[in-house]
This record gives structure tokens, sequence and C-alpha cells, in this order.
């Protein structure tokens, strides 16, 4: 199984920083969301939001600032009453009381947006929502000393409820990727402590048991997507020798994941959106290797 890559180019580099990206398809028009910063960690981290009608030429759609955080990691997402939700996480300023609340945002066009609705626990970072029917379901970490890893599910995109407590613990897991698959949910897990591999979580209704596969390979920024034909696909950091942004095949049976096509990219990178539309993967992601760091589109054919 293979992949050929079609087209690759930036997108977006207006500030300084630019990274931490996601993409979705609605309503016939591309959105892709990214943080905008001073740097990889800085205090001024905003959302922004680009959209286009094909792909080629990209607009800014809205921006969302914080007064008192740096605003990260934005994902987008399709809800089913059919609006954008946005999601990210706050990093305070002031950490007396807590130093992360997760956040979404709500738009019916993709330019005007809600206010800002805190979600989850405080210092329990819901790093990526996905839809399944009716429910939305996020895994979240925790940002304080202990390491763990809890799956949420809501109605609304807004209360959430703690399905699994602590749905992993041990090695410092943090960023996720859920993947339904009829019943069966599929969790793509960083880990980055002394065991930093990445997991392949697999779990029936309700959700609550989990068996854990050991991937084998260090990832950050994990997506995962299912591909109209079946496969499970992932975009993924890779940090054997060359730091790099690659897509892969993830196969829950072996417990593998198993790299096909490096992405244009190097030095600061990853943290990739997917979305499989008319026969192409379209990925968004970010990179530093040509002069900044900025955010690129890729147009990937996959074959079998």
């Amino acid at each position: 199984m293979s992949g050929v890559l079609v087209e690759a180019k930036r997108i977006w580099d207006q500030a300084p920083h630019n990274a931490f990206t996601d993409l979705a398809l609605f309503q016939g028009r591309w959105f892709c969301v990214f943080r905008e910063g001073e740097a990889h960690v800085s205090p001024d981290g905003a959302l922004r939001v680009i959209t286009s009608a094909d792909g080629d030429t990209w607009e800014s759609a809205a921006l969302i600032t914080s007064t008192d955080s740096d605003l990260r990691d934005p994902k987008i997402t399709v809800t089913p009453t059919g609006r954008l939700m946005l999601s990210g996480a706050g990093a305070l300023h002031d950490k007396s009381e807590k130093s992360h609340q997760s956040m979404v945002w709500f738009s019916a066009d993709g330019r005007a947006w809600s206010e800002g609705y805190e979600i989850g626990d405080s210092n329990i970072w819901l790093w990526r929502i996905t839809w399944h029917g009716e429910k939305a379901y996020g895994v979240g970490y925790g940002c304080g000393q202990e390491r763990f890893v809890r799956l949420y599910v809501s109605d609304d995109g807004i209360r959430y409820e703690t399905l699994v407590e602590r749905m992993y613990e041990g090695g410092y897991p943090n960023e996720a990727s859920l993947v339904f698959v009829g019943d069966t949910l599929y969790c793509l897990l960083r880990r980055d402590g002394e065991r930093n591999t990445g997991l392949l979580g697999i779990s029936k209704p309700p959700y609550t048991e989990w068996q854990w596969k050991d991937l084998g390979v260090r990832i950050g920024g994990p997506h995962m997507i299912r591909l109209s034909d079946g496969r499970l696909v992932a975009a993924v950091r890779l940090y054997d020798g060359r730091v790099r942004t690659s897509l892969c095949w993830i196969d829950p049976q072996a417990g593998a994941c198993t790299e096909f096509l490096e992405l244009p990219s190097g030095g600061d990178t990853s943290y990739a959106g997917l979305v499989f539309h008319d026969g192409m993967l379209w990925v968004s992601y970010y990179s530093s290797h040509e002069e900044k760091t900025a955010i690129y589109l890729a147009k990937v054919k996959t074959h079998i």
C-alpha cells in the first residue's frame, strides 16, 4: 500500500510562528485552523481560521484571541446540528488557580464565532474532539503532576461527562485521536515519558474497557481517520533520526504503524488535519523547513 504526493504548498505564513493545524470541509468550503504567535510557546497565541473555495486561494475568516491565555492547538469539526465547532486550550498567564482550560467556540459560517465556552476539567487538556452520531468524544490529558488520559463524552459539545476517569496511565500519555469503525473505537495515543512509543487503544461499547497495543514507534501530533475503503491512515511527527511529518498506515490487528509517505517537512513540524474527499487525502500541517514556520496543504492519492 502506497501513496503519491500530488501537491504540497504553503498556504499561510503571516505570523512569526504559524502552527498546530486542523482541516474541515463545510458547506462546500475548506476551513483550516491553526495557532498564530511570536513563537512555538508565547503568551500571544491566537487561533486563526482561514477558508478557501478550491483549496488553492485562501483568505482569513476569523481570528480568536484571549486576554488571559495563550490559545493553543485548535481543532475544527462539523457538529450534527450543522455548525462548525472550534476547540482548543488556553494556557493561562496567571497560573495561581489553574494552568490550562479547554475551550470551544461555534459558528454557522466559519466567520462569526460564538463566545468561548469552558469545557471539561481545568488542567486536563481536551486535545481533540470527535463526533460520532449525536455524541462528541474526546481524550483529555493531565497538565499537572499526574500523567494520565481521561475519556469524555458530550451530547452538545459543551457539557462533558467523564466516561473513563483513567483511560491510560504511565509514560506520560497525552495527545490522542479517536476513530470509530462500526461500534469499535480506536485511539491513537502519544507518549513522552521514559517509554515514549505510541499506542493504539481498542474498545467496544460502552468504551469503559480498553486494550492497548504498543506501536513501537515514537509519534507526535497524532491524527487518524478512516478512508472510504476501511483503511486507517494517520499523520504523525516521526523522530527516528530525522524529524518529519509523515503519513502512516495503522494496522489494528498487528498493532503496527507503517510510514508510507513523508511530506515536505522538517524541524518544528506536525499537527495535521486530515480530510478524505473525492478520492484524495487532503492534509494540512505546519513545518519550518522553508525559512519560517508556516502552514502547508498537501494532496495525496492513496493506492492499495
